[in-house]
């Protein structure tokens, strides 16, 4: 189920959101339409809205966890001699929502950047392939999680992410992005988890 920004189109925050996503053109390759969420950064006002509108739906949800991609770095093989790396920013967003409802933020890094003991899950993209770990013992059984990122595309981090949090026991309940590309169809790959996003890109 995917629920776009239309339950709150009447809200002014959110075409305050969507006024300040810039969108570059090729790149990092060409052909790509680059949902650059650096110039909402840039604007206190927006940025506190779009969190704000997180927390207004979340708040009351006794949500335990929120999970999200920190540097999630995906190699891209474009050609034999291409390559480019996109980067996750679910850390970004996820902190301070968490801190707004009450709940731990939980980082989903790439291998090897996490101390201790961890749980990976590995995920095929159309272009390559990545992998997600999480610490052992951060997410207790049946916690209710919220996954964060700024951005759904093909779905592939999201999904790994939902993977991830419930081999280790919690309950993810919900999906949450500023952005969605709806042409790529991502939340098709959510198993029928809810997603909330507050824009979409065409």
């Amino acid at each position: 189920m995917s629920v776009s920004a239309s339950d709150g189109e009447d809200d002014q925050r959110i075409l305050t959101i969507k006024e300040k996503i810039r969108v570059v053109l090729d790149f990092p390759k060409p052909g790509i339409m680059f949902q650059d969420i650096t110039t909402l950064l840039l604007d206190p006002v927006a940025f506190k809205n779009t969190i704000d509108l997180f927390v207004e739906r979340y708040k009351d949800r006794n949500i335990a966890v929120v999970a999200g991609p920190v540097f999630l770095c995906i190699s891209l093989l474009i050609s034999n001699s291409v390559s480019a790396r996109i980067e996750a920013r679910g850390f970004i967003f996820g902190p301070p929502i968490a801190l707004a409802i009450g709940a731990k933020f939980v980082p989903l890094r790439k291998p090897k950047k996490l101390p201790g003991e961890v749980i990976s899950e590995e995920y095929v993209l159309e272009y390559g392939s990545d992998c997600l770990e999480m610490q052992v013992g951060a997410v207790e059984q049946r916690e209710r999680a919220l996954v964060v990122d700024d951005l759904v595309a093909t779905g592939g981090t999201l999904c790994a992410a939902v993977n991830l949090l419930e081999r280790a026991g919690a309950e993810v309940v919900v999906c949450a992005c500023v952005i969605e590309v709806p042409d790529l169809k991502g939340h098709e790959r959510l198993k029928g988890k809810p997603l909330h996003i507050l824009v979409e890109a065409h």
